[in-house]
């Protein structure tokens, strides 16, 4: 929070949370419904090479960029483009910073040798208004483990106290040192209302019992007015 980073918005997500505030990257999933496979070819229009000289020219000294953000949608559904990709944006002396669903632990296998960072969602039934991916995240914290990583689990009105507490325990099994993120909601599309402050406190206090590194932070760029 507070540094600058160049931003990839892959486009194409397999889930459809209903708080995604990225409409324009959601293109596929009504396609790949829940429980099925992602595309394991999902063809990028840009190449490559391309898309490292648009990297390159967005900021001619690295000292001012924290890293590399690989957003979306969901960037691992290109899997394949990022295993070419991420070899050539790693010589640019950038940290790599993967924010990902949490629910393709393979993909994430497969290309986690070549990122530094990953920001890694939680996504609560109760919240997203979709099925429980508990192995799949399970999964992916502990493939992700041995990079810097830290959770974000999102809070609505809608949050069980019961799915936040199976969340921590989970956390805390791998590492209760590990950094978890509560972000209160931003309303969008049918979400009218971020949580209480004392609805937040409870959270808070749910989460504090199994783990050591919580904070409360909301989308600092809405808040900004940046988009």
């Amino acid at each position: 929070m507070g540094e600058r980073q160049i931003f990839i918005r892959f486009a194409g997500c397999n889930l459809s949370c209903e708080y995604c505030d990225s409409p324009q990257a959601l293109v596929l999933s009504e396609i790949y419904k829940l429980g099925t496979h992602p595309p394991q070819n999902l063809k990028n229009p840009c190449s490559a090479a391309k898309l490292l000289e648009h990297v390159t020219t967005l900021e001619k000294s690295k000292s001012h960029i924290h890293s590399v953000s690989l957003t979306g949608g969901e960037p691992l559904l290109q899997v394949d483009f990022l295993k070419n990709f991420l070899p050539e944006l790693k010589k640019t002396g950038w940290p790599i910073y993967l924010e990902t669903n949490g629910v393709l632990p393979k993909h994430l296998g497969e290309i986690i040798d070549l990122v530094d960072i990953v920001a890694l969602d939680f996504k609560l039934p109760s919240s997203t208004g979709l099925s429980p991916y508990w192995a799949e995240h399970k999964a992916s914290l502990e493939t992700a483990y041995g990079k810097e990583v830290f959770v974000k689990i999102v809070a609505t009105r809608s949050t069980k106290v019961q799915e936040l507490d199976q969340a921590a325990s989970l956390i805390a099994s791998i590492d209760p040192e590990i950094l978890t993120i509560l972000q209160p909601v931003t309303p969008h599309g049918p979400i009218k209302h971020r949580p209480t402050p004392e609805e937040l406190f409870a959270f808070h206090n749910m989460l504090k019992r199994h783990l050591k590194r919580v904070r409360v932070i909301p989308q600092m760029h809405k808040l900004l007015g940046l988009t």
